[in-house]
């Protein structure tokens, strides 16, 4: 039998069953669509991320004591604020160290009370983090240097404490202590989990004093340029190490920042979709199943055709090829449903969803290759009946 005729004879089988080959195919349709959703949100996650990283700022060293392990616990940081002048030195340019010193606190504005992330920084923060002002302006080295108290404003706290007046000029009470605004951020959203639009920055100094201490939390660094960061990483933790003998120090870039999270995404990314294969499983036994019940009921016509001359093979490829073009076409329209939900997904949820290219056609290729596993069985059982029995049968 040649290949474009069992072809048109599986095809015509199948639709003398349409209701039949349509159930069939459901179990592939909610597996490769589920694939593909699954793989896209898992990509839209990583691309979420990178972008958050990448957000922050080009050519940035994080140092913070401690090791930086997953699962490990926090290190009681030793870090002083005369560390920015060391670290400074190192780089070659003081303008382009930060420090931090957070903590959570209620703001007040009236009868308005927030809970913010307050952020005790210095004034370099401009030239070492891509985050744009709305209005106003930012903290000054004098703002450090005399602990003023004045505030920079996240664009939700801002919105939320003032709505349409404008903030600058005016009082909040952070911890019960009046600060002045003199800048609001523009809105910038999220980054590994924390809403930046939330976020109260003020004088790392009159931070210090507010929750009693006399350390910082971290230090960031901007290094001259992307070949510089690698060498800068280790002279900066040869600079704290000889100030804190004993004391371990960790220096992380970008790009560790990256890889970490991108092998924790993409191994989720693939438990996700392995999960989601689970149904192409169930879908591919359905197909299994069905066959062998199309192989019983047209047991007369296999032996009509076996002794009329159709070889063994013959009977072989026309019911491979039926459970194999089931789960073609099971496979086309799950691929359509999941870029069409990953796109509403995208679209009209938080849920961040990317398509790639290679999942719909992993997903074609592994729902055809569904229906020649699952086919091979009914397909053999076909070709090996006798066509004395065959033609007997009732």
């Amino acid at each position: 039998m040649r290949a474009a005729e069992a072809f048109r004879v599986a095809l015509d089988a199948l639709r003398a069953n349409r209701l039949r080959s349509a159930l069939t195919m459901v179990g592939v349709i909610i597996g490769v669509g589920a694939v593909i959703v699954l793989v896209a949100i898992g990509s839209g996650a990583k691309q979420e991320v990178e972008s958050q990283v990448e957000g922050l700022g080009s050519n940035l060293i994080l140092v913070v004591p401690g090791r930086v392990q997953l699962g490990s616990a926090p290190t009681v940081s030793r870090l002083q604020l005369s560390d920015a002048s060391v670290l400074g030195r190192v780089v070659g340019d003081p303008s382009r160290v930060i420090v931090t010193l957070t903590s959570g606190e209620f703001a007040r504005v009236g009868s308005r009370e927030e809970f913010v992330n307050v952020v005790g920084t210095n004034e370099n923060v401009p030239q070492v983090v891509n985050r744009p002002l709305a209005r106003g302006r930012y903290l000054t080295a004098t703002d450090v240097d005399t602990r003023r108290r004045v505030a920079v404003l996240g664009a939700a706290i801002a919105d939320r404490m003032f709505g349409d007046l404008d903030p600058i000029g005016r009082q909040i009470a952070i911890a019960d202590v009046r600060f002045r605004i003199v800048g609001v951020y523009g809105e910038v959203g999220s980054a590994f989990g924390v809403n930046r639009d939330e976020e109260v920055h003020i004088p790392v100094t009159a931070q210090q004093r507010l929750v009693g201490v006399s350390r910082i939390d971290a230090l960031a660094v901007k290094a001259a340029s992307a070949g510089a960061v690698d060498e800068l990483q280790g002279r900066l933790l040869d600079a704290l190490q000889q100030r804190y003998p004993g004391e371990e120090f960790s220096a992380v870039t970008q790009t560790q920042i990256l890889g970490t999270i991108g092998r924790i995404l993409g191994l989720l990314t693939l438990v996700l979709a392995a999960i989601a294969a689970i149904s192409l499983l169930v879908g591919g036994v359905g197909v299994s199943n069905i066959m062998l019940v199309s192989v019983r009921e047209r047991t007369r016509e296999i032996g009509l055709r076996k002794a009329l001359g159709a070889r063994q093979r013959d009977i072989l490829s026309q019911f491979l090829i039926e459970a194999v073009l089931l789960t073609t076409f099971g496979g086309v329209i799950g691929i359509g449903l999941g870029v069409a939900g990953s796109a509403a997904l995208a679209a009209y949820s938080p849920v961040p969803a990317v398509v790639t290219w290679w999942s719909p056609v992993l997903a074609a290729g592994v729902s055809a290759a569904v229906g020649v596993f699952f086919g091979v069985v009914p397909a053999r059982r076909a070709g090996r009946l006798d066509p004395v029995v065959a033609l007997r049968s009732e």
